[in-house]
């Protein structure tokens, strides 16, 4: 005999089934939520193995670089201290009169400590730098154990007198290369104001700018044929220059200031030349030119004119006209003055001669 079965309906689904009764229809109605997937322990331990085994070539790699590195740096440090890359050889070119013995000295003396491969040039460089008669100089490695040193010589240019009175060879820069030789061949004329203790890069700047300015009227007064009347050219203030005379002018000094200094030399020398051939001539101690279109003729404090009333100091001599002749002062005194002083006593003795026979007369009688 069959029986029926009965398959009675679970609660959740008959409860979703009645919602969705009472929706009227089955596409309005909330859909069901369902749990996350997860995934098994053996799948998240095989995706990590995969991540490390990727990585990994790149982790060798750094460290083999690292390694390298470090190998590198070690057998660097150890070749360069080695005896295979001691100094053994130095050479020296360029040198006429900077002593290449020194230099050979200084050098081998400056890279013996780190041998040729790790010499610091350029502190070796500088050092040469700093030798008498050096302006540069260039220092190279021949490996494996030489070093070549290229030496650019400073070249004189003008003569200086220091503020100690000595004469000393400077050079286009402005620095003292040497001290003046009996045997030395002389320029026409010296330089004076040069500063023997420029310490400051501005004190050497001015330095070089006097001896470009002393070239340039060493070139002009050679051309002109003035170097020959010039003993001294004092550039203490390039905007104010002055010539002291040679010869037996020696004691004139011409003050021709900032600008056309050969045109206001040539007229100083004019005017000097016409004033020496009159008796205030030996008296004159300077001409002054900065005024440029006239010129100041200055005389020793112990002459005066022989014209009454004009001052001897600082006469000015315009458009050519002639100055007032000068006449020494002896003690003081005037010549021409004392002259009268001596008239005047003769003519006492002579009065006193004539007295005396008289006097002489009267007791006889």
């Amino acid at each position: 005999m069959l029986k029926e079965q009965v398959i009675t309906p679970r609660a959740g689904r008959g409860s979703s089934g009645a919602v969705k009764g009472r929706g009227g229809g089955g596409g309005g109605g909330v859909p069901p939520q369902r749990p996350a997937r997860r995934q098994p322990r053996g799948t998240m331990k095989k995706n990590t193995r995969v991540n490390l085994r990727a990585l990994a070539p790149v982790l060798v790699k750094v460290m083999l670089a690292v390694f390298v590195g470090v190998s590198i740096f070690w057998a660097y440090r150890t070749a360069a201290s080695s005896a295979f890359f001691a100094v053994r050889a130095v050479e020296v070119g360029g040198t006429t009169r900077a002593s290449k013995d020194e230099i050979t000295t200084l050098v081998r003396r400056a890279a013996s400590a780190h041998g040729v491969w790790d010499a610091d040039l350029r502190t070796i460089s500088r050092e040469v730098g700093r030798q008498p008669w050096v302006r540069t100089a260039v220092v190279s490695r021949v490996l494996p154990s030489g070093l070549r040193v290229r030496v650019t010589e400073r070249v004189p240019r003008a003569v200086a007198r220091a503020q100690s009175g000595r004469l000393v060879w400077v050079d286009d820069d402005g620095v003292m290369v040497s001290h003046v030789s009996p045997n030395d061949e002389m320029p026409a004329f010296f330089l004076r104001g040069w500063d023997t203790t420029a310490e400051t890069d501005a004190a050497r700047a001015e330095n070089k700018e006097r001896v470009k300015k002393f070239l340039e009227l060493m070139h002009e007064w050679e051309a002109s044929a003035l170097a020959r009347r010039v003993s001294e050219v004092n550039l203490g203030d390039v905007r104010d220059v002055r010539a002291q005379l040679a010869g037996n002018d020696s004691e004139i000094e011409v003050r021709l200031g900032r600008e056309d200094l050969t045109k206001r030399l040539r007229q100083a020398l004019e005017v000097l030349d016409e004033q020496r051939a009159t008796p205030r001539g030996p008296f004159i101690t300077y001409v002054d030119m900065t005024r440029g279109k006239s010129a100041v003729v200055g005389s020793k404090p112990n002459a005066v004119l022989s014209n009454t009333g004009a001052a001897a100091d600082g006469e000015r001599r315009e458009g050519g006209g002639e100055l007032p002749s000068l006449t020494p002062r002896r003690n003081g005194v005037a010549p021409v003055a004392r002259q009268e002083r001596t008239a005047a006593a003769e003519r006492d003795e002579g009065t006193k001669e004539e007295r005396r026979p008289k006097r002489e007369n009267r007791r006889d009688g």
